[in-house]
């Protein structure tokens, strides 16, 4: 057989599948527990059998009929293929049937994220899961007038590498019904990770691949033409020495597929669905450079726990988003998050409000978009749909976590509001080092709860 013809033939042999990213039958998917707790107004919690699931990107993608033959593996191999449909219907996600090969373990209501783990096929870095109802559906969460609690373990997480708890407007079915028949895997597979930075190196965006001026990132990732936006709140994105709650509003409903330009980068910022910035709230960067790290007020070489409020303007689900709270819990004592102590920004702030981010903005000189992408009040009605929660642990190949934790951006004057985060060297997170050098750095989460605000500690 000529190759040239081969692609052609395969084509039409494939005609009667059904268009679809679908997932394999060689490896079962295996989710592992992990309990939660909802409360109500009473203070009373119930447990919740909740389970886990690795995001598709980093699962096995093969051909169905050959699972010797990898359709993915750092490259997309379209060779072979006459269309993306055509691979589409011919490749698979596979499951995973233990999850320890990707550094994720998990013990009743506590969930270990290792960094770099070295698996029977590959070495794995990071992970993404994502909190389930059952093995179909993720876990929705409404958080307005609500608050999530959860307790973390920061002492094993250096410079350079973040745990990050967010939640993302994802679909609870993984993005089955919006992808007009392109994905069966769903949630069940991890399908359907979206955010406010609208990452271009997810695989999978609404089921159709993302292969299109694919550039690839060894070991196993890669830049697409495509991203996958939508709206974000990070809870924690934190390591031992510096942590950040950040507010993400995008001006769409729901997920949407973003082409270049409108995913942010060098277009201009009028460009852009969402707001990948968003309004921060750093403890070392509000002028708080003890509260947060090794012997300071929040000590990470112990646990505590994280409280995140989402006020209304009503004090009810169905108002308006007004104000994001933050305190801690440490050693039973209640801490309280620190108010500002920096020039230009009210010292009255201690949480994220619409005055503290136009202040924050103007003080530091950042980019201002995070009214023009709806502010609060886009954050707070997407919130009322529903939100995904996502729990991962990362290295940052972009700007080696300088943002989070040391000079930002670097080379700047110090000396100017907003530049100082942490009191990380502008020389460390470089991802070949800390991977070398801390593969077995982790972050253990535990005790999540949801309810009322007040309810849950």
């Amino acid at each position: 057989m000529s190759p040239a013809l081969f692609p052609i033939l395969l084509s039409l042999s494939l005609t009667h599948f059904v268009k679809a990213q679908r997932y394999g039958t060689v490896i079962p998917e295996v989710h592992p527990p992990l309990s939660w707790q909802k409360c109500n107004s009473s203070g009373i919690c119930v447990a919740q059998a909740g389970k886990i699931v690795l995001d598709a990107d980093w699962r096995w993608y093969h051909q169905n009929w050959n699972p010797t033959y990898s359709c993915y593996d750092g490259t997309w191999h379209t060779d072979i293929f006459a269309s993306e449909e055509t691979m589409n219907q011919a490749c698979v996600l596979e499951g995973i049937p233990g999850y320890s090969e990707f550094g994720i373990t998990t013990s009743s209501n506590s969930l270990r994220l290792q960094f770099v783990t070295q698996g029977p096929q590959s070495r794995n870095v990071g992970s993404r899961v994502y909190l389930m109802a059952d093995d179909n559906t993720y876990a929705i969460f409404k958080p307005l007038a609500q608050e999530i609690t959860f307790d973390v373990d920061m002492s094993n997480l250096p410079c350079g590498i973040a745990a990050d708890i967010h939640f993302a407007e994802m679909a609870a079915d993984g993005g089955i019904a919006e992808s007009g028949g392109w994905n069966t895997a769903g949630a069940k597979y991890g399908t359907g990770y979206c955010g406010a930075q609208c990452p271009r190196d997810v695989k999978f965006i609404k089921g159709h691949l993302n292969v299109y001026e694919w550039v690839p990132i060894p070991p196993n990732s890669g830049i697409g033409r495509y991203g996958s936006c939508c709206a974000e709140m990070d809870l924690w994105q934190a390591n031992s020495f510096s942590t950040a709650m950040t507010a993400h509003p995008c001006m769409i409903n729901g997920r949407l597929r973003c082409e270049e330009g409108q995913c942010g980068g060098s277009a201009p910022d009028s460009d852009w669905f969402c707001d990948p910035h968003g309004c921060d709230f750093n403890p070392y960067r509000m002028g708080n450079p003890s509260f947060y790290g090794t012997g300071n007020t929040i000590d990470t070489t112990k646990k505590f726990t994280v409280v995140t409020q989402f006020i209304t303007d009503s004090g009810t689900p169905s108002g308006s988003l007004v104000e994001i709270r933050r305190k801690y819990v440490q050693n039973g004592a209640p801490i309280p998050n620190p108010y500002v102590d920096v020039p230009g920004v009210s010292p009255a702030f201690d949480s994220i409000t619409s005055a503290y981010c136009d202040q924050q903005k103007l003080a530091f000189g950042d980019i201002q978009i995070f009214q023009s992408k709806g502010g609060l009040d886009a954050l707070g009605q997407a919130l009322s749909r529903g939100m995904v929660l996502v729990l991962s642990i990362y290295d940052d190949r972009d700007a080696n976590m300088l943002w989070l934790d040391s000079q930002y951006p670097p080379g700047a004057n110090t000396s100017l509001p907003g530049v100082a985060r942490g009191i990380c060297a502008v020389t460390s997170g470089v991802p070949a080092d800390v991977e070398a050098m801390y593969p077995n750095a982790s972050v253990t989460i535990s005790n999540i709860k949801f309810g009322p605000i007040g309810s849950t500690v």
